[in-house]
């Protein structure tokens, strides 16, 4: 349901392209916003991995240093048939964790020194299972997907909101084109919309990796009790250097909001995701 889920929402969102594209900028428009949006997304994929941990001070975690979680890495990625990924620790006291890497040959695996000192090894290993099964899924890859996409409406729209400024809607108008009034409301509302789509695909996968990750790790009570403990963990001890735009690599939301924000939240309710992980749990 949600590989279903993904291929519906990315479908609304190519649409939601072709819609305002044709609109507002006509073919050549929307092929310009896409390729800029492509070709700013391409480097993020690529270069995404050194880019957050530099941003989180991460640091490699060697055998040596953990080798409990080198020998659960180990494990899992037998059971998943992936290669091994490369660890690191964030010096953070919040418990948190996130994979990165544009495909399972580049993964990297990143953990909070909160994490370590919070969670028991099966709950780790939950947590680790969780992390990857994104990198299993391609989720980075999906993002970058979904980010070009969005990019793509957005600049769009941009476009559409200064052309309208400075009289281009008047022209359009004379032409017999869209209304301004309807220029301009698409402008406002189909970014908002690209935004909401683009926030359900990475609750949706998480939920995703959360069916992934108690399967790698064979017990999906695993997770569960994990998740219980992190969300604890990041109320208690709030992530500071956490950024908007990294906040969907992790698996606890390091952003907490009011009720308004969660629904422009990266990750789905952590009560919805625990009850989902003991119905798996039941019918094993």
């Amino acid at each position: 349901m949600n590989f279903f889920k993904t291929i519906f929402l990315l479908t609304a969102l190519t649409l939601l392209l072709v819609f305002l594209g044709g609109a507002i900028g006509g073919e050549q428009g929307m092929m310009t916003a896409l390729v800029f949006a492509g070709l700013m997304n391409l480097g993020a994929y690529w270069f995404s991995d050194k880019l957050v941990l530099a941003i989180y001070r991460a640091e490699p975690l060697s055998e040596a240093q953990a080798p409990e979680i080198h020998q659960i890495v180990r494990r899992l990625v037998e059971r998943a048939g992936m290669p091994m990924p490369k660890i690191y620790r964030i010096p953070s006291a919040t418990p948190n964790a996130f994979a990165t890497g544009r495909n399972p040959r580049h993964a990297v695996v990143a953990v909070t020194q909160g994490i370590l000192d919070l969670l028991s090894e099966e709950e780790l290993e939950g947590v680790l299972g969780h992390e990857l099964s994104h990198v299993a899924h391609r989720d980075i890859l999906i993002a970058s997907v979904v980010a070009t996409l969005a990019g793509a409406i957005s600049m769009l729209a941009s476009w559409a909101r200064w052309a309208l400024m400075f009289g281009g809607g008047r022209r359009n108008d004379r032409e017999g084109g869209n209304n301004p009034l309807v220029l301009l409301v698409m402008a406002i509302v189909t970014p908002l919309a690209a935004l909401l789509i683009q926030l359900a695909v990475s609750r949706s996968r998480e939920f995703h990796a959360d069916e992934g990750g108690a399967r790698l790790s064979g017990n999906p009570l695993y997770l569960a009790s994990a998740l219980k403990k992190l969300d604890a963990g990041v109320r208690r001890i709030p992530m500071i250097e956490a950024t908007p735009t990294t906040a969907h690599l992790f698996i606890m939301n390091p952003l907490k909001g009011g009720a308004l924000l969660k629904l422009f939240s990266t990750h789905p309710p952590v009560e919805e995701r625990i009850d989902r992980l003991e119905r798996l749990a039941r019918q094993r």
